[in-house]
């Protein structure tokens, strides 16, 4: 509830600020911030597995956990690769603060109920080193890689019921700092998430095959402390409604786990994704984490082949004289694997069943029935229509047996 009203009031400020400049909405945005601070941000190792690397999964605020509608997954909810429409490629860049940058790449794709996916983020950020006597000893990079290795399995999919994906991500991260700098505090640690997805029809007004009402769970980030140091662990629970067709609104909740020390308060993401036309949408998110809420606004252009995704970030770190809290994606579309063009001719053997069985005629509607099922075993239209074509043929032929 504490959570809800500070949304609420967040709000609030942004619209009664109408009349201020940007530093004094800046600075009175940080004032309330102070009110809900929490001491216990921050003091998880390896930040870089809580900054997105971009993205619709930036674009919503990171409330994707239940979305998850392409390789933004590989962050959000590792269950997903397993219901993904394509096999995609993507690559990532996010200018973050000032000289520090996030790099990172996603490979994923679908062999029917089961998903696979790869990806790695790389953060790093240049530095000096100087002595007490303000001499410049040194220079390098302090940087953090993730690499990632994903698999999912949607369980009980079928015509009627979409089936609850199971997916995990096996991970490792490195950190990387310079001995001349600190010694030994360069570190290695493996990761684990796993995560579940389902998606179902809830207060629908619009006919279409997808569903609109999608849940999900994630547990993130789970292993043994790193050099005495806890890893931001946590549990996201995660919804997704679709009250209109180009319209997306989500939530999630995020509630840390701590062990060795006090957790970090619950956190809270929201997102929004509006199809204006069928290759442009537009992105927008909320995040709340201790004293810093995130807002982000992004926008996605699909193209035949490829797609762009970009968004800016505005948040207590965003410096306004620098181009910073910038990311964009160039994703890669290679294809569904035949999926769309199988299920195009099962609705065309279907359809062509249903003519010849309103025409009366019984035989070819069978023949066309047969094929759609034989193409796809679970397209309960077909096997419907199809049993209740063989009962008409039965009493027609008991009929002639009577005549």
């Amino acid at each position: 509830m504490k959570h809800i009203w500070v949304s609420v009031l967040l709000i609030a400020i942004s619209f009664s600020a109408g009349g201020l400049d940007m530093a004094e909405i800046y600075d009175k945005a940080e004032e309330f911030s102070d009110i809900f601070s929490d001491p216990n941000t921050g003091l998880t190792v390896f930040p870089t597995l809580m900054v997105p690397t971009g993205g619709k999964y930036e674009g919503m605020g990171t409330a994707y956990s239940a979305v998850a509608l392409d390789s933004g997954y590989m962050e959000a909810n590792p269950s997903a690769s397993s219901v993904l429409d394509n096999t995609e490629l993507s690559f990532l860049h996010n200018n973050w603060i000032a000289d520090s940058n996030l790099e990172g790449v996603v490979y994923t794709m679908r062999l029917n109920d089961l998903g696979i996916g790869f990806g790695g983020k790389f953060l790093y950020v240049p530095f000096s080193s100087y002595n007490d006597f303000g001499e410049r000893i040194g220079s390098g990079y302090y940087s953090e890689t993730v690499a990632t290795a994903n698999v999912s399995y949607n369980f009980f999919s079928s015509y009627h019921f979409y089936g609850v994906a199971l997916g995990a991500n096996v991970k490792v991260a490195y950190r990387s700092v310079p001995a001349t700098t600190v010694s030994d505090q360069s570190a290695l640690a493996g990761l684990l998430d796993v995560g579940a997805l389902t998606r179902l029809n809830f207060l629908k007004f619009y006919s279409s095959r997808s569903k609109n009402f999608s849940i999900g769970v994630v547990l993130k980030n789970l292993g043994p402390m790193v050099k005495n140091e806890p890893l931001p662990t946590a549990v996201t629970l995660g919804l997704a409604y679709s009250p209109f067709r180009p319209i997306i609104i989500a939530y999630d909740l995020n509630i840390p786990v701590g062990y060795g020390q006090g957790a970090e308060q619950i956190n809270m993401a929201g997102g929004l994704d509006v199809s204006v036309t069928d290759f442009f949408s537009i992105q927008s998110g909320f995040n709340y984490r201790g004293a810093n809420p995130r807002f982000t606004l992004g926008g996605s252009v699909d193209l035949k082949n490829v797609s762009f995704v970009a968004n800016y970030t505005l948040d207590l770190s965003t410096q306004f004289e620098a181009f910073d809290r910038f990311s964009i994606e160039a994703k890669i579309n290679l294809g569904d694997e035949g999926r769309l063009a199988l299920r195009n001719r099962v609705d065309e053997y279907y359809l062509i069943g249903v003519e010849e069985f309103a025409d009366g005629n019984l035989d070819k509607a069978i023949a066309a029935f047969e094929r759609a099922i034989e193409l796809d075993p679970g397209f309960v239209p077909a096997i419907d229509y199809l049993a209740e074509v063989k009962r008409q043929q039965e009493n027609r032929d008991r009929l002639k047996s009577l005549q």
